[in-house]
């Protein structure tokens, strides 16, 4: 590693220029920026017959009753690049049309928002169908930026195929990390809608505040593939986030075609923005009563 000197969002210059010039590589900037799989706090058990389950370590910090974790339907499939991709469903809302498509934010696996799905689901009416990305919880293969567009992909695919739940039908949850293979697929699939939670325009954006374009070496290249999102987008953002600067949140909802009101939380950070109540007011709000019921 290079030498330390002043330092910018974390990084000093030093580390920065190691990061982006030697090589200029999208991939590594990915690597060294976003991504810190934790220690995995789940695993899959398959019986005799083939019916899985899911099992939790204390770190999952489980809230509910063995009853609620025996309807958590949890299973691998493999996406397009190779990898196994942890997959799980959380029916908190048998009879709500809409499946939330959740993207989780970094530093987290399934296991640890097993929880906050039950939770999220059962007050908004949504069931909820995530995954892990590749590298994270069960998943196989390291965390990069072509993995994270073949692991949503290969969610898709299933929720579409393996459930028959149609685009309609869908809104696609990205939070923080989790908003950039969200845009990605947006981009390129139209739904019934898309939340934004805590966005982030790229990678080279975060690390440098006042970059003004995308340069081929940059990781994340979301302000780039948001105007071509065709679903309706709300927008979430705290306004004292500490990691994803406000400002990502405001340029991401000028660019969005279809964007709706968005949310911004006053005095939110990063990690804080669901214990405000304006957050479940605003998401009822939108699936409630904007989008279609029936």
């Amino acid at each position: 590693m290079p030498e330390q000197g002043p330092r910018m969002n974390g990084f000093s210059l030093g580390e920065l220029c190691w990061l982006f010039c030697c090589p200029p590589c999208p991939s590594r900037i990915a690597a060294k920026l976003a991504f810190l799989p934790p220690e995995p706090t789940y695993s899959v058990h398959t019986d005799a017959n083939g019916v899985t389950s899911l099992h939790l370590t204390e770190r999952a910090d489980w809230q509910y009753s063995q009853r609620e974790l025996d309807a958590v339907e949890v299973f691998t499939t493999r996406s397009s690049r190779g990898n196994r991709v942890g997959c799980m469903f959380v029916r908190c809302a048998p009879n709500s049309r809409y499946t939330l498509l959740f993207s989780h934010g970094n530093a987290v696996d399934l296991g640890q928002m097993c929880s906050f799905y039950i939770g999220l689901g059962s007050r908004i009416n949504c069931n909820v169908f995530s995954y892990d990305y590749s590298g994270y919880g069960v998943s196989t293969g390291k965390p990069s930026e072509k993995n994270l567009y073949a692991d949503i992909e290969a969610a898709w695919q299933v929720l579409r195929n393996k459930y028959g739940v149609t685009p309609e039908n869908i809104i696609l949850y990205g939070q923080s990390i989790g908003t950039v293979p969200t845009i990605d697929l947006a981009a390129r699939y139209e739904c019934a809608a898309v939340i934004l939670h805590s966005p982030l325009m790229s990678g080279l954006r975060v690390a440098f505040p006042d970059t003004r374009k995308t340069y081929c070496f940059d990781a994340f290249p979301s302000i780039d593939k948001v105007s071509k999102v065709a679903s309706p987008v709300l927008v979430i953002h705290g306004t004292e986030d500490e990691v994803i600067d406000f400002s990502h949140g405001l340029a991401m909802y000028e660019r969005c075609p279809r964007a709706v009101e968005p949310l911004w939380v006053e005095g939110a950070g990063h990690n804080d923005i669901e214990l405000y109540a304006q957050y479940l007011e605003r998401l009822k709000q939108f699936i409630s009563f904007e989008l279609p019921t029936s």
